[in-house]
């Protein structure tokens, strides 16, 4: 089906769709409709009679359509659920329709079933956002639906009359023709609201004369609404008139009778450009000032400049200004142009309803009433102003969230950094706490003065006396903060303190399950069945009441912690007993798992304006988190029925709770039936908040803080359309899903079951414009090994994982659908609504139909298809055995490219300035144009353990630090926690996953300038060296150097060269090797296995046996599946680097180190800056070596180095070139932004290099990890080599021991006050703790232990008492450590676990580890770390004051700029000393042979050095004067353009002599030719088809021969440089197995690099063509070295699969006297996307060029296609070459300089 529109008197063909309704065209008027929900209600309104209906939002035919039969209850001639008894619209047109898998208990068909019995055609299909558009510019205008012949233009005229003049109806200019307006029948859905008040209604005609004919028979007089032009009624206006001068009745008219009433007053109406048509628009009472959000659909309005006398204005449009109601001054007569009982929209002017019946009565009791105006509730504007005033004040202070944990994550930088942005937009002095070093809100720019504190109620009232601020605000830090509010209630008054927001009283109702319970219920609101119980006892009486199966609640904790679910006695027992742990109250209520779970977010003002914002559905029902479950907004299963009902109840609750700002509420309904209930009221800005404002574009947490301060919600401008007001309800026209990130693995022996209480540490948000393309993304998004939603290899038994679901429940859904498994089976199993569920199943379905294509075969009209469900490229390249870059050449040959749209809160109603972007296929235009050519910077993708908001960080700063220098800015991140998604933070934000499809897309359309990779962490840097391939402009250091440092080969190789040390390591393939290693360096080890089983990665080993036990357990080693061993150093420091550097030499860097001795991953350290405890040597080395490897790979930018020091003696463990963690810590403590320095280094911009550093003289930063192993049940909270922190704070002190005691307090660690507990396993800990323990003793601390550390205490005479870790029953209370843990008699348990000598199976419980676990159950503070242990106890000893001094905080009030200084850059000087004694010089290169292994590594380190050489300078000056001899007897491009390029680079000449052109023709033989050139060149290369040709000439040159290939004897440069490829490209030769394939007899290139990896322990695979093979002494010499592996006539999966270096050579026609055995052989073996099929995923195909067929075109966009790359090499190997061979000696003494 097509749609057509009028534009003028041409006809555009606007979209080419699909017909889901009656098959016939139709034409009409065009009018879209903006609202969420309610299709049902909107097509059977009459006021779209004849209409075209765009229909925007994402969700129709979703839950279908009910009865056709059901009644409504009060009127039986009205259809129970819709407007009337016939659709009304001519046409429907959508984007997207649910077809025929609609879900709801309601539904008894689908829509399109419904338009076909009633004969309406429709269209889904349709760019609708773009219609929406035109027709907003354009104004009114027609179309048509065409199923296959046009039909004649005809504008249907709308209202029931007769018209012969040439008029207008609707707007739209009529042929004069006489036209009979058609008679409807409809029924008035606004007597439902007058009936159901008990009114006895007469519906009448609209030209019903009731003045004359009904007389004195009725009370009041409703005008109701109805299609058409009020002009064309003049009979009705007169009738009205008549009754307004008899006034006899009040007289009450909506919408149409609105305009009829103003017409009649003698008023004027005017017709609207297009209309408001939506369900959102705000409208405000000009009598109360109060504003209302209205249902609207009409075409024309009123004009109040024509009002009479005695008429006034009572509501405007709050976006526009136009009228929306009038009211007589004397008489009871009003009207609304809006719908106040609006089906479908909200119902929030219902009472408007009870405004006339009121009158009614009045009148109807007193005539004097009829000479009165009527009375609105709602107060006097002045009144209200009055009581709710602005509020003044001029200092405030915000509480921050502290670190980041599971439950409380980077949402609270997100909320409040915009908090503390709208405060300083009203001018107000604002400060902040919050220790949380990494976040964008504690730095300059924002806040006027930060404090680095815990955010506890003892600090908060310390920052209070100091600052004396006028207010305080607790809603946006998370939990911490409003905890603190409760704790401060009563004191806040004394100390001249307002709480700005929601009050507190309101907060303790809402965080008190009890008294929420009760408050519900007073306003008749349904809440669980639940109570409350302070002791287990209390809590076994309720379940009496409640009944089995229960949900326990922590009260005042977050994220349901301390929560879950119990289906029995033992079950509650334990839950309660964890429970009462963290908090001393728990809620117990009724169960409802399976029903849905729906959330709202609400905004409401002091002057009761009151909005939702968005409403969201999760994916999972009731019974998982909300935080670990799947939510999409809008909600996609809700009726409008459904949906107006909770944001009914939404607004009610708020408003009778009193909170001012911003919250969420959360409902729990049965899928089954209307029934709800409440679950919680989060009186805060939660996680919720931050999604539903990057979901809507409505910054919710701005807004709030705007609120707080008095400012009226309709006084506030909506920032992304400029025009409208934040009084809004936001319509979205397209899907969001939000998908949590578990990083379970990182844990051992955690429960990995998803239930009630959180355990994600964090989540992505996607944006389509359907729900497939949504949840594809978000997949994706998750982490970059998923492709999308397809089976994947996971471990598990489906019906377990659907059943009891764990983190890895999309990959059983999606097994599941692959594995045949029907949907409703699936739905029996998870209680998934059947919607969703049919929906994954389309695309699982979809998924296996692409697997019967290939990029040749695919239509264009499928691939567009497969892009519009949300496919990638690299999944459809899984499913056609291809690769991801040619799927794209497919894609965008075909003219398939994605298309940019923009989130502006209106769904394109209004035109929006908004830079907040997402990218769809279901589309056909852009929303913007590209002219910015911003530069792009990449941020950190979703928060996971090891990358969180220390990258956000980074990446703001980078992008404001652009921005400020004139840039323009593009930001791609898909994080709704992060203040990089903020929309005014860049100059663009594209809501997109960090792939390279997605990037490439946008780096293109953009056309940027360059784009920054090293700021968001490893997402961006993993995909740095696709993106440089694909000539994408990558902004600092080359992603080869990122490479380089990344590959373990590549960088030992590169270290060893600069002379830097590192552990020894070494990457083995069986256990006979590994044992090998490990006793000659000596144990422990590190053991790291290439991949994961069992969630055991990386461990410290500390025993042969331990080894056999772990290498067992981790995997089969073997070749396929290496171990890395690298030696552990034990008792030695770990020392942090960050720096930076341009172009190679270091412009900054700050030195941290770590309380924690090597061993424990840097990200779970404590890090202390400025050092205090390091050697100036160990600094000075450090310094060195970083100078040294920054120089090495070329940095320009940040990087990062961890070193480990051990008596001065350091060495590198890790070198991250790209920001790193600690850099918002260095940055912060030193007063020096690393990362502004950074970026203007990458961008070339001048900069200041080691600024001056003011730091007060006494003065430390610590940082500490903030763990959250309480939320992961079952995880043994020790510290390794595996990153197990979720967040950080760092907090100053004058001593390190200051500013520990006060981080640790901020990450919510309890000081003990008298029970200690220690439990140390070691000898070697128990020796060095003991000078700790005896301070502790004689400070006066109870002390208990464990058997072995109590005999060893009291042997050293410390009184101790004994505690016993053994569960018995026997056993005294007194003794039990079980006891006294579970009843919080401990309150510090250090517990020194010893080195594991010997691995346990994964399933032993230790003793040491179950009390562990219980100390985190039971809340009491656990030291796992004995430098951990010795610093806190030093701390404690020093009786620290914590009171505020000058190092807590930071003042950005004024900042001083900081003067530009340009410095140039020094050259490297190390091609000098590699080419000072070059074994080469002035020597013929004949053959492969003459090269040694060391030889080898010379030359392959100087072409390095070339490398970045011509990376920096483009030439260097090293063979300046010195002239190169091409001579080419046979045709080359390669070689000879090769020789040719590397000469010129090295600042040389060439003379370059072709056979065809010299004396050869003349019959001059070879060795007369090679003396002539002896006599201009220095060195001539030389290429000849005789075998012996290279010796000959060697022969009789004095001047160096370099053979460039001599019959199919040898081509040694070739062979060097194909040997320097597999270098680079995988980082070692050695342990590979390389596959040689082709023509093996002739291949000079394969017979030379056979030669060569003599020096390598390699397997060498031959395939040819039996007339091809390998020359039997080349075949024997590698059998002889023991190097041959398989020898096929067959290119075999077997083979290719054990392949990591495919070479292919071509088969040489000029090598063959018999033209037919050429034929026969040439195409015997080729290699295409088939063959690579079976490959591994870095195995590289190589070619020394030219080809022929035997590698397929398709493969060269195959990542793995290394072929072109090897010609880069290539030059930088000859570069090597020549230099080493052409360099003079003078040359080689003297200082190279650099062009």
């Amino acid at each position: 089906m097509a749609l057509e529109i009028r534009d003028g008197d041409q006809s555009i063909r606007f979209a080419q769709g699909y017909s889901f309704g009656a098959q016939k065209s139709v034409a009409g008027e065009l009018v879209f409709q903006t609202g969420m929900v309610g299709y049902p209600e909107s097509i059977t309104d009459p006021s779209y009679r004849g209409q075209l209906l765009v229909v925007t939002f994402p969700l129709v035919g979703n839950y279908g359509v009910p009865s056709r039969e059901d009644r409504d209850a009060l009127l039986g001639d009205l259809p129970a659920h819709f407007e009337a008894a016939t659709i009304h619209i001519a046409g429907l047109i959508v984007a997207s329709y649910s077809g025929e898998d609609y879900s709801h208990h309601l539904a008894t068909s689908s829509l399109g079933t419904w338009l076909q019995e009633q004969g309406v055609p429709a269209i889904h299909g349709v760019d609708t956002r773009a219609l929406t558009k035109r027709i907003r510019e354009k104004g009114s205008m027609l179309g048509r639906l065409l199923l296959s012949e046009p039909s004649s233009w005809n504008a249907r005229q709308l209202t029931n009359g007769h018209d012969t003049s040439n008029g207008t109806a609707n707007g739209l200019n009529i042929d004069k023709v006489e036209v009979e307006y058609e008679e409807i029948e409809w029924s008035d859905p606004n007597t439902r609201n007058l009936v159901a008040d008990g009114l006895e209604v007469e519906v009448v005609p609209w030209d019903y004369d009731f003045p004359r004919l009904a007389g004195k028979e009725y009370d009041g007089l409703f005008i109701s609404n109805g299609p058409g032009d009020p002009a064309m009624m003049e009979t009705t206006v007169k009738h009205i008139s008549a009754a307004m001068e008899e006034a006899r009745t009040p007289i009450f008219g909506i919408c149409l009778g609105h305009q009829l009433l103003a017409r009649a007053a003698g008023a004027n109406t005017l017709k609207m450009k297009f209309g408001n048509r939506g369900h959102n628009i705000p409208c405000t009472n000009l009598l109360s000032g109060r504003c209302y959000i209205t249902s609207q659909n009409h075409g024309y309005a009123v004009d109040p400049k024509t009002l009479p006398g005695g008429w006034e204005e009572l509501f405007v449009n709050a976006n526009d200004g136009s009228n929306e109601g009038i009211k007589h001054v004397s008489r009871p007569y009003f009207s609304v142009q809006f719908h106040p009982e609006s089906a479908p929209g909200p119902r929030d002017t219902e009472f408007l309803f009870d405004v006339f019946i009121d009158t009614i009565k009045k009148t109807m009791g007193s005539t004097d009433a009829l000479r009165k105006p009527v009375q609105f509730p709602g107060g006097d504007v002045v009144e209200n102003e009055r009581l709710h005033p602005r509020v003044h004040v001029k200092k405030v202070l915000v509480l921050g969230s502290g670190g980041l944990s599971i439950g409380q994550a980077g949402e609270f930088d997100y909320s409040g950094s915009q908090a503390i942005k709208a405060l300083k937009e009203e001018g107000i002095y604002t400060i902040l706490i919050n220790p949380n070093i990494a976040t964008i809100q504690t730095s300059r720019g924002l806040a006027d003065k930060v404090y680095f504190l815990p955010v506890n109620a003892e600090f908060v009232r310390k920052v209070i006396k100091q600052e004396r601020p006028d207010a305080i605000y607790v809603t946006f830090g998370g939990q911490t903060a409003l905890q603190v509010g409760i704790q401060l209630r009563d004191e806040f008054k004394a100390l001249g303190v307002q709480v700005l927001g929601t009050p507190i009283d309101t907060i303790i109702t809402t965080e008190d399950r009890e008294l929420f319970a009760r408050s519900m219920e007073s306003i008749g609101e349904k809440c669980a069945k639940s109570a409350s119980a302070c002791t287990v006892d209390e809590a076994m009486q309720a379940v009496r009441d409640i009944g089995f199966p229960v949900i326990v609640r922590a009260a005042y904790a977050l994220g349901g912690l301390g929560s879950g679910f119990a289906e029995d006695e033992s079950q509650l027992l334990d839950l309660c007993n964890k429970a009462f742990a963290a908090s001393p109250q728990v809620l117990i209520e009724r169960s409802m798992k399976g029903w849905k779970e729906i959330e709202y977010e609400v905004v409401r003002d002091a002057r009761d304006n009151c909005i939702t914002v968005c409403n969201m559905e999760n994916f999972d029902p009731l019974g998982i988190h909300t935080g670990d479950s799947i939510v999409v907004a809008p909600s996609q299963t809700l009726s409008d029925e459904d949906y107006n009902m909770l944001r009914t109840t939404a607004v009610n609750v708020i408003r009778h709770l009193g909170v001012v700002g911003e919250c969420n509420i959360q409902y729990a309904l049965n899928p089954h039936s209307k029934e709800y209930c409440i679950i919680e009221v989060n009186a805060r800005l939660s996680r919720s908040s931050a999604l539903a404002s990057k979901a809507t574009g409505y910054p919710l947490a701005f807004i709030a803080a705007k609120l707080g301060l008095g400012i009226p919600l309709n006084e506030i401008k909506n920032s992304v359309t400029k025009v409208t007001c934040a009084c809004f309800e936001p319509s979205l026209d397209y899907v969001v899903v939000k998908i949590p990130r578990w990083d379970l693995k990182k844990f051992t022996r955690v429960s990995t079951l998803l239930g009630s209480s959180m355990k994600s540490v964090g989540e992505v948000m996607s944006i389509g414009r359907t729900f497939e393309e949504a949840i594809q993304k978000a997949i994706r998004a998750v982490d970059v090994n998923n492709l999308g939603y397809n089976q994947t290899d996971a471990l598990m038994s489906i019906d377990t994982e659907l059943q009891t679901p764990s983190d890895q429940r999309m990959f059983a859904l999606a097994n599941a659908m692959h594995a045949g498994y029907s949907v409703d089976k699936i739905w029996e199993l998870t209680q998934i609504d059947r919607w969703f569920l049919n929906k994954l199943k389309g695309l699982s379905d979809f998924g296996k139909l692409m697997t019967n294509y290939t990029t040749s075969t695919i239509t264009s009209s499928l691939l567009r298809r497969a892009k519009e469900l949300g496919f990638s490229d690299r999944q459809l390249a899984n499913f056609w055995d291809s690769n991801e870059l040619a799927v794209r050449r497919t894609r965008t040959e075909a003219g398939i490219v994605p298309f940019v749209k923009q989130i502006d809160t209106v769904a394109a109603e209004f035109p929006a300035y908004t830079n907040y972007l997402y990218l769809t296929y279901n589309g056909t235009e852009h929303d913007i144009t590209f002219n910015d050519c911003g530069v792009m910077v990449l941020g950190s993708g979703v928060y996971r353990i090891g990358s969180s908001v220390e990258f956000d960080w980074c990446s703001v700063r980078a992008v404001r630090t652009l921005r400020e220098q004139g840039y323009k800015t593009v930001m791609v991140n898909y994080n709704p926690e992060t203040v990089s998604t903020d929309y005014d933070e860049a100059d663009r934000l594209y809501f997109e996953n960090i792939t390279l499809e997605t990037v490439l897309d946008i780096y293109q359309m953009e056309s940027s300038s360059g784009v920054i990779l090293s700021m968001g962490g490893q997402t961006p840097n993993n995909i740095s060296l696709p993106l440089h391939r694909l000539n994408v402009k990558v902004l600092g250091t080359s992603p080869e150097m990122i490479d380089t440092a990344e590959n373990r080969y590549k960088f030992s190789r590169m270290l060893e060269r600069i002379g830097v040390d590192q552990p020894a390591w070494k990457e083995l393939t069986t256990i006979e090797e590994a044992k090998e290693f490990c006793d000659r360096v000596q144990y422990p080890v590190l053991v790291r296995p290439s991949y994961v089983l069992s969630g055991a990665a990386m461990n410290t080993v500390y025993s042969q046996h331990d080894l056999a036990n772990y290498l067992n357990q981790a995997a089969d080693v073997s070749k396929e599946h290496p171990v890395v061993i690298t030696k552990y150093i034990e008792g030695a420091k770990e020392i942090e680097m960050d720096a930076v550097a341009r172009n190679g030499v270091m412009i900054g860097h700050f030195i941290s180190e770590h309380v924690e001795n090597a061993g424990v991953h840097s990200g779970d350290a404590t890090l202390i800056l400025p050092p205090q405890d390091l050697d100036p040597e160990t600094i000075r080395r450090i310094e060195d070596a970083t100078r040294k490897i920054g120089d090495a790979l070329n940095v320009t930018g940040p990087y990062n180095i961890q070193f480990i020091a051990k008596d001065q003696d350091i060495k590198v463990i890790e070198c991250n070139v790209r920001a790193s963690r600690s850099f918002p810590f260095v940055s912060k403590v030193m007063g020096v932004d690393l990362i502004e320095m950074a970026t203007k280094a990458m961008a070339g911009l001048p900069l200041q290099e080691y600024p001056k550093v003011n730091i007060p003289a006494d003065y430390v930063g610590v940082k500490v990890p903030q763990f959250s192993f309480s939320r992961l049940s079952g995880a043994d909270p020790v510290l390794g080599v595996e990153m197990a922190s979720t967040g950080e704070v760092a907090c100053f002190g004058r001593t390190k021991y200051e500013a520990y005691i006060k981080g640790l307090i901020a990450t919510g660690f309890r000081l003990p006050k008298k029970n200690i507990l220690l439990s140390i396993g070691s000898f070697k800990d128990k020796e060095e703790m003991m000078p700790s323990i005896e301070k502790l003793h004689k400070l006066g601390y109870n002390l208990f232990a464990t058997a072995g550390t109590a005999d060893y205490l009291e042997a050293k005479g410390i009184p101790v008492k004994f505690l016993e870790a053994l569960q018995d029953d026997d056993q005294k209370e007194e003794y039990s450590l079980t006891y006294a843990l579970a009843n919080n008699k401990i309150d510090l348990y250090i517990n020194l676990p010893s080195s594991n000598r010997y691995r346990r199976p994964a399933n032993y419980m230790s003793k040491g580890y179950r009390t562990r676990r219980m100390a985190i159950d039971y809340q009491t503070p656990l030291v796992t770390n004995v430098k951990n242990a010795k610093i806190l106890i030093e701390a404690i000893a020093r009786h620290y004051d914590l009171e505020i001094s000058k190092v807590d905080y930071q003042d950005f009030s004024v900042v001083p700029a900081a003067p530009q200084i340009l410095r140039k850059p020094k050259g490297s000087p190390t091609i000098r000393e590699l080419l000072a004694n070059s074994p080469f010089r002035n020597k013929h290169i004949v053959s492969v042979s003459q090269f040694s292994r060391n030889e080898l590594h010379l030359l392959f380190t100087v072409a390095q050095e070339m490398r970045l050489g011509v990376e920096r300078e483009g030439c260097l000056d090293v063979l300046k004067g010195r002239v190169l001899c091409l001579m080419f007897f046979e045709p080359s491009t390669r070689t000879s353009s090769s020789f040719d390029t590397a000469m010129k680079r090295l600042g040389g000449q060439t003379v370059l002599i072709s056979e065809a052109h010299s004396s050869t023709q003349k019959g001059e033989s070879l060795e007369d030719t090679i003396r002539t050139l002896d006599q201009y060149g220095d060195a001539i290369v030389l290429r000849h088809p005789s075998d012996e040709s290279a010796n000959t000439a060697a022969k009789f040159s004095d001047r160096p021969i370099i053979n460039a290939g001599n019959g199919s004897r040898e081509h040694p440069t070739q062979a060097f440089l194909d040997l320097f490829t597999i270098r680079e490209e995988l980082g070692t030769v050695n342990g590979l197995t390389i596959t040689f394939t082709g023509d093996l007899l002739y291949g000079r290139t394969v017979h030379s690099l056979c030669e060569l990896l003599k020096h390598y322990n390699v397997t060498i695979q031959l395939v040819s063509p039996a007339s091809l093979a390998l020359p039997d002494k080349v075949r024997q010499t590698l059998k002889s070295r023991s190097q041959l592996g398989v020898v096929s006539t067959e290119l075999t999966p077997e083979i290719i699969a054990k392949t990591d270096v495919l070479y292919c050579t071509r088969v040489q026609k000029e090598r063959f006297e018999d033209p037919q055995l050429y034929e026969q052989v040439r195409n015997s073996l080729v290699v295409d996307n088939a063959t690579l099929k079976h490959a591994k995923q870095n195995m590289i195909v190589m070619h020394p060029l030219p080809r022929n067929a035997e590698i397929a075109r398709e493969v060269d966009d195959d990542p793995r296609a290394a072929y072109f790359r090897q010609m880069k090499y290539g030059m930088f190997v000859r570069m090597a070459l020549l230099a080493l061979v052409m360099t003079p000696v003078e040359e080689g003494k003297r200082r190279f300089s650099i062009v």
